[in-house]
C-alpha cells in the first residue's frame, strides 16, 4: 500500500517505521522540518514540509493514489480537517485519526472516521491495571469502552456453563481455549478445569465480572 501520514512526531515516525518494515511506501507531512529528524536514518519514503490539511501538501505526498491516510499531529483540529479531506475529497479508502479530547469521539463517529483517543486509551489501561489487576486485558475496542480479557478458569467454576458468566450488554464469554484448541463459546458450553476464557466486558462491568469469577 501507499500510506500518507500527517504528523511526524513520535507516533507518526514510529508508524512510518513499522509500515516501511512491512513493505509499504510511506509519505510523511509536517509543518516543522525539524520533525523529520524523528525518522530513522534508513527512511526511504517522502518527506513533505507543509500543513497536513493543505491540499498541495497532500497531493505532493501522493494522497491521490493513497490506500490509507493517518492523521496523528498534536492538534485535534488539524487531525479532523485533514482526515475529512482525505476521506471526502480524495476518497482515500482507509482513514484513521488520533484525538486527544475524548469528548470529540462522537463527532468523529458521526463522520465515520475511526479514531484512536490516546488520553482515553491510556487512562483506561492504567485504571484497569490499578483497579482490576486480576483481569488480563488482551485487546480494547473503541477508545477502551470494551475490554477483551483472558482468564484462567477458576477451579470452582468447572462444570458450570458459559451462560452463567454472561450478563446481557455487559459481560460475554466469547471463546474457550481447551487443550490448545479454541472454540466459540455457546450459552450451553460446559466449562472444564484448565480452560482459558476470553471474555468481552464493558469498562463499567469489570467489578461485576470479578464478582462472578469469585475474585472479590
Amino acid at each position: 500500500m501507499h500510506v500518507v501520514i500527517g504528523g511526524c512526531g513520535r507516533v507518526g515516525s514510529y508508524l512510518a517505521y513499522m509500515l516501511e518494515r512491512e513493505g509499504h511506501t510511506v509519505a510523511v507531512i509536517d509543518k516543522d522540518p525539524q520533525a523529520f529528524e524523528n525518522l530513522w536514518e534508513g527512511f526511504t519514503g517522502k518527506k513533505v514540509k507543509g500543513v497536513v490539511f493543505d491540499r498541495d501538501a497532500l497531493i505532493e505526498a501522493g494522497i491521490e493514489r493513497a490506500d490509507a491516510f493517518a492523521s496523528v499531529t498534536s492538534g485535534d483540529n488539524s487531525n479532523i480537517v485533514s482526515a475529512r479531506l482525505a476521506k471526502e475529497y480524495f476518497r482515500v479508502p482507509r482513514v484513521i485519526t488520533r484525538i486527544y479530547d475524548p469528548r470529540r469521539a462522537e463527532i468523529y463517529r458521526r463522520l465515520r472516521i475511526p479514531t484512536v483517543s490516546t488520553v482515553a486509551w491510556a487512562g483506561h489501561r492504567i485504571l484497569s491495571f490499578i483497579s482490576h489487576g486480576e483481569l488480563d486485558s488482551e485487546f480494547q475496542f473503541g477508545s477502551g469502552e470494551v475490554d477483551l480479557v483472558r482468564l484462567d478458569l477458576p477451579l470452582h467454576l468447572a462444570g458450570r456453563k458459559a451462560a452463567d458468566l454472561n450478563v446481557p450488554g455487559e459481560v460475554q464469554v466469547v471463546t474457550v481455549v481447551r487443550e490448545g484448541g479454541a472454540r466459540l463459546a455457546l450459552p450451553g458450553t460446559v466449562l472444564r478445569e484448565g480452560d482459558i476464557l476470553y471474555v468481552a466486558v464493558t469498562k463499567e462491568s469489570q467489578s461485576k465480572l470479578e464478582r462472578l469469577l469469585g475474585l472479590r
